[in-house]
């Protein structure tokens, strides 16, 4: 399983560790994933997914799963979420 934000696509980073001394050795920033279930509004179901600890507090704060998928770009949607944007907006423009 990659390491990579479904909704967000944030990833893991490289940089250095780099110690009193100054010495320098390759280490990786691994991104702050969580496993959560989120309601979606529109299509009347939970959906379960792997999201950043950012990218929760970011559909929080657009009102739920439904407002940020519609506002999301889908080169940072993973391609589950693409589909599941796509069922939203169909059945918000039925709805």
């Amino acid at each position: 399983m990659a390491r990579r934000c479904e909704l967000t696509g944030k990833a893991v980073l490289s940089g250095n560790n780099v110690s009193h001394a100054n010495n320098k050795s390759r280490r990786r920033f691994l991104p702050n994933l969580c496993n959560v279930t989120l309601m979606s509004e529109a299509l009347g179901r939970s959906v379960r997914m792997r999201i950043s600890a950012h990218a929760l507090r970011s559909v929080e704060h657009r009102g739920g799963l439904d407002a940020f998928l519609i506002k999301a770009r889908d080169n940072e949607l993973s391609p589950r979420m693409r589909d599941l944007r796509r069922r939203v907006v169909k059945a918000a423009a039925a709805g």
